[in-house]
């Protein structure tokens, strides 16, 4: 029986209860209007239809009609083949949304979800459990952001991908999501370039506690802050608290958005056709993040942001990125994960044996070592060094393994030795001596007193002075 149907019946007999106490004497007419709940000129023309026309002059007159806001039975049929046909699968609140949006439907969501559960085509919700007091937002975006990953089968006809997300907390905008093969430190490093280069620094990021996030020497129990991951030494080195999740419910905020995303990405992406991860990553951050923020974000609590602006985009690449040291072996080359990285030859020093080096692979796969605050050699992915001009391999000359293979320095030829600066210029005759030797005067001032013998060497003045007395 319907619910109208089973109300009316319900008021004619509560009617007939108090009309027989009204006849008795019982109660006055404004008392029985009162318990009928209504008033006593509407009791009156009540008792005369009955009066009347008996139990048939009390029924509603508008029981029984079509309602004139009744949507049409064709209309009813044609949303129910297009869930089926088209929309498999998906929530009542999604399908209702591409219902006004692409077929132009013009009635409401419970319509809609009344006439799916009624055609078994959709479940009822479960019962919620217990309820919980949900942790406040921050009250302004920047506060606190959330990343993390979630994996499934995004992409038809391929193998589950990881979803990265990386959301802020007050107004639940995304600020950042694309597919890779694996969640790992280069997806992590990714993810924040992205944010922090273009929104900029926040004050904190909540994540769970992935090997990659943290390091938790015992499961179960707390993370070990001292000994950093490479993302922790990155975070730390930007002054960015990073908070660990230790339960489920404290990472909410995102677990709840993961499943909007499983619930709308997928079946988005398949209406799309899209199988591809480069191009679904363009089409996520193109179309589905812009649409997803006008629908779900929120304005938070205060319109101010805590972001802290960053001036050097490349300062910043240089941190957000994995960073090891290395010793340089005797041939001048550096181990890295399997590959073998040449050093070339530089001005700075004759070689680069046994010098602490840094190792640093960027979220895209290049490498580079400094040395120091300075790069000496950058590298593609397969460890092919990039040349921005022309240099030569580093070579060792004071260890003789280092030179096989290499080529041997070539020693300069010498120059010509350049004549002393006291010898006497070409084709210029020794001056004439006037006076004595003790009062001698010369015409040349470069020159000197006395003459060199026959053999090159000039006599000592006293013996001169000797045998000029002994002649005498």
């Amino acid at each position: 029986m319907k619910r109208a149907a089973w109300l009316q019946d319900r008021r004619m007999q509560k009617f007939r209860d108090v009309l027989s106490r009204w006849e008795r004497g019982g109660l006055s007419m404004g008392e029985a209007g009162e318990l009928l709940g209504m008033s006593e000129r509407q009791f009156r023309r009540y008792r005369d239809r009955y009066a009347e026309d008996g139990l048939e002059g009390l029924l509603d007159g508008r029981l029984g009609r079509p309602s004139p806001r009744r949507v049409p039975a064709k209309d009813v049929q044609l949303m129910l083949q297009l869930y089926r046909e088209a929309y498999d699968g998906w929530n009542v609140k999604h399908f209702h949304e591409h219902l006004v949006r692409d077929h132009k439907f013009r009635w409401g969501y419970t319509f809609v979800k009344t006439q799916l559960h009624t055609a078994g085509l959709v479940e009822r919700n479960k019962k919620r459990g217990a309820h919980r007091r949900k942790r406040e937002r921050k009250p302004c975006e920047g506060m606190m952001l959330h990343q993390d990953g979630s994996r499934a089968a995004w992409l038809s006809g391929r193998p589950a991908l990881d979803l990265i997300v990386t959301m802020d907390d007050a107004t639940s905008t995304i600020y950042s999501a694309f597919l890779v093969d694996e969640e790992g430190t280069s997806s992590t490093f990714r993810a924040l370039l992205e944010v922090f280069g273009a929104q900029g620094l926040p004050l904190s990021l909540h994540t769970d506690r992935g090997s990659h996030y943290f390091l938790t020497p015992k499961a179960g129990e707390a993370v070990d802050k001292d000994r950093l991951t490479q993302v922790g030494r990155a975070l730390d080195r930007l002054g960015i608290e990073h908070i660990p999740a230790y339960s489920p419910e404290a990472r909410g905020r995102s677990e709840r958005m993961f499943g909007t995303l499983q619930d709308r990405l997928i079946k988005e992406l398949a209406k799309q056709g899209l199988s591809e991860i480069d191009a679904a990553n363009a089409w996520i951050r193109e179309v589905y993040l812009p649409a997803h923020k006008a629908r779900f974000a929120r304005p938070a609590a205060v319109p101010e942001t805590a972001f802290v602006a960053v001036r050097d985009t490349a300062t910043l690449a240089e941190t957000l990125c994995v960073q090891d040291n290395r010793v340089v072996a005797r041939d001048n080359t550096v181990s890295w994960h399997g590959l073998t990285l040449q050093l070339p030859e530089s001005p700075l020093r004759h070689h680069w044996v046994k010098a602490r080096v840094r190792v640093q692979q960027y979220p895209d796969g290049p490498l580079a070592v400094f040395h120091g605050p300075r790069c000496i050699a950058r590298y593609t992915t397969q460890g092919v060094e990039i040349v921005t001009g022309p240099t030569t391999r580093s070579v060792t000359p004071c260890s003789p393994p280092s030179r096989r293979g290499l080529p041997m320095p070539r020693p300069a030829a010498r120059s010509e030795r350049r004549p002393s600066l006291t010898a006497s210029a070409r084709g210029v005759t020794e001056p004439a001596q006037v006076g004595t030797w003790r009062n001698r005067r010369v015409t040349t001032a470069s020159t000197s007193w006395p003459p060199r013998n026959a053999k090159g060497a000039r006599p000592c003045p006293r013996a001169t002075s000797m045998s000029a007395s002994m002649c005498h």
